[in-house]
């Protein structure tokens, strides 16, 4: 008897032994194993419990129409459509319980599209040769997937890679064991910001959201956690958000990798939840701490946050075009939406005496907000600077009337 199955999924034309060494890891702990071949050209020494015939079928195809292609990268983008759907019902109907699934950048690949389709709080593993590789996109990540850096398994086992494999095995079955999935208990309000000392609003606006029933998940919004927001908005996991951190959308459109992926300030829209935006951090641009800052920054105000991140200054005219772009990405949306504008500065280092405080690029972002922010989208202005106690009354008015008028629901979907 085993408590818990996990999905292992690899191509074992190539890699059977180090699939089949994951297994034998994960029933050792008393785990049961599912395993899912996505080969095309070979075939495993001993059968899997899905075929990669099954795989293939499941995407509307067969291995043949495949192979017939004669492009890898169009095979193996067969394969991970039949394995999605089929991890996807697996997952349904309570046959397995996590999955772990072993690659190089092929493999990654299909991975990314698996884990993306699973539920939050279905364990998520995937070892790759290309783990944390900027390669990587934002958008291709799922908000709690796990990646272990597969260190020496490119082809073979050999003892380095085992300690990796092995590390994955044991976290996927531990993970399926020990993991709280959410809970639909009270609605979620899903809610951006940055660390306390760059943004303060979350410390006046959760207790008082939780004090009228409801849950607040705030995101870090520095690339993976806008990323977190957004898959979970599209899903619906929400009942309204606070968008307040905006700096992934200037890093996004100035090029830095910063960034949560290009449907950023979307997908709440388009699942038909209700916005309240603004702003935040959004005078501001972010590089990596590895990156040189591009020439065209170098003489405008510079923070290095820490070794990992390092700010630089949006011109006037960069502002002007991030609230038109603001503007682009809401206006699209199913559900209300409400824009705030704070004028008296949208981060602690923008104001007097601060080094981000530069009244003239507030000022040109601002009259821009005013043209670009037409119905239906909402807008208003807030006197005061979005760190103060008045902008999150402002903001608490608004989806306080949403509240009253069904706007915001405060009922809990089945399927949060």
């Amino acid at each position: 008897m085993t408590d818990r199955t996990i999905l292992v999924i690899g191509t074992y034309d190539t890699k059977n032994d180090e699939l089949a060494y994951v297994a034998e890891r994960i029933a050792s702990q008393g785990g049961g194993v599912l395993s899912m071949d996505v080969s095309v050209l070979g075939d495993p020494e001993d059968p899997c419990d899905i075929s990669k015939h099954d795989v293939a079928r499941a995407a509307g195809s067969t291995i043949e129409e495949a192979i017939a292609a004669g492009d890898e990268n169009h095979a193996m983008q067969i394969m991970a459509r039949g394995a999605v759907a089929l991890a996807t019902e697996l997952q349904r109907a309570g046959r397995m319980h996590g999955v772990l699934i072993l690659g190089g950048s092929m493999g990654t690949d299909l991975a990314l599209d698996v884990c993306q389709a699973l539920p939050l709080g279905v364990p998520k593993y995937v070892v790759s040769t290309v783990a944390f590789s900027p390669i990587i996109p934002a958008d291709r990540l799922s908000p709690d997937i796990q990646m272990i850096l597969w260190a020496g398994g490119l082809y073979g086992l050999n003892a380095i890679c085992k300690s990796s494999l092995s590390q994955a095995a044991g976290a996927v079955l531990g993970a399926a064991r020990a993991v709280e999935a959410p809970a639909a208990e009270r609605p979620v309000v899903g809610m951006t910001s940055l660390g306390s000392s760059c943004l303060r609003y979350m410390k006046f606006l959760k207790p008082a959201l939780e004090d009228r029933g409801f849950e607040v998940a705030i995101f870090h919004a520095t690339g993976m956690g806008g990323m977190a927001f957004e898959r979970i908005a599209r899903a619906g996991g929400f009942a309204c958000v606070m968008d307040f951190a905006l700096p992934e959308l200037g890093n996004l459109m100035a090029g830095s990798v910063v960034n949560a992926g290009q449907d950023r300030l979307t997908n709440a829209g388009r699942a038909g939840i209700p916005q309240i935006v603004a702003p935040g951090c959004l005078d501001l641009i972010d590089f990596a701490g590895w990156q040189d800052v591009p020439e065209a920054y170098a003489d405008r105000p510079f923070h290095a946050h820490n070794r990992l991140i390092k700010s630089s200054a949006l011109s006037p005219d960069e502002r002007r075009e991030t609230a038109r772009e603001i503007a682009r990405r809401l206006s699209p949306a199913t559900a209300p939406v409400h824009v705030l504008m704070p004028l008296g500065g949208v981060e602690e280092w923008d104001k007097p005496g601060e080094p981000a405080h530069d009244p003239e690029g507030l000022a040109a972002f601002t009259n821009e907000m005013r043209r670009a922010m037409q119905p239906p989208l909402a807008f208003s202005e807030v006197d005061a600077h979005i760190n103060h106690a008045a902008f999150a009354d402002a903001a608490l008015a608004v989806f306080d009337a949403w509240v009253a008028d069904g706007t915001v629901s405060t009922n809990v979907k089945a399927d949060a």
